[in-house]
């Protein structure tokens, strides 16, 4: 069993930065991989950034170069830095990770708006 537990989320204006985190617990050696999806409202939740327990990462297309995915090498922390915000950015971000059997854990998601 693994527990997500996200902070950061908040208003940002258009142009600006954030940044967010999730702490895991648990039993983390069962992670394989870690990510962050986010669902704006009508919309289906989608992934954001992925990252490996050894380090692989991957990058929607939308946030290329503007956002950046890291965890620590024991993988209890995962952090989400979030450059150059629009408000097409605006949405629950969700905390991820899952196993290599098939099991999956959320956090319980932070919201993100982006206005001015």
């Amino acid at each position: 069993q693994v527990h997500l537990v996200e902070s950061g989320g908040g208003l940002v204006q258009p142009g600006g930065s954030a940044s967010l985190s999730c702490a895991a617990s648990g039993i983390i050696s069962s992670i394989n991989g870690m990510g962050w999806y986010r669902q704006a409202p009508g919309k289906q939740r989608e992934l954001v950034a992925a990252i490996t327990r050894g380090g692989s990462t991957n990058y929607a297309d939308s946030v290329k170069g503007r956002f950046t995915i890291s965890r620590d090498n024991a993988m209890k922390m995962m952090y989400l830095q979030m450059n150059s915000l629009n408000p097409e950015d605006t949405a629950v971000y969700y905390c991820n990770a899952n196993s290599n059997y098939g099991s999956t854990w959320w956090g319980q998601g932070t919201q993100v708006t982006v206005s001015s």
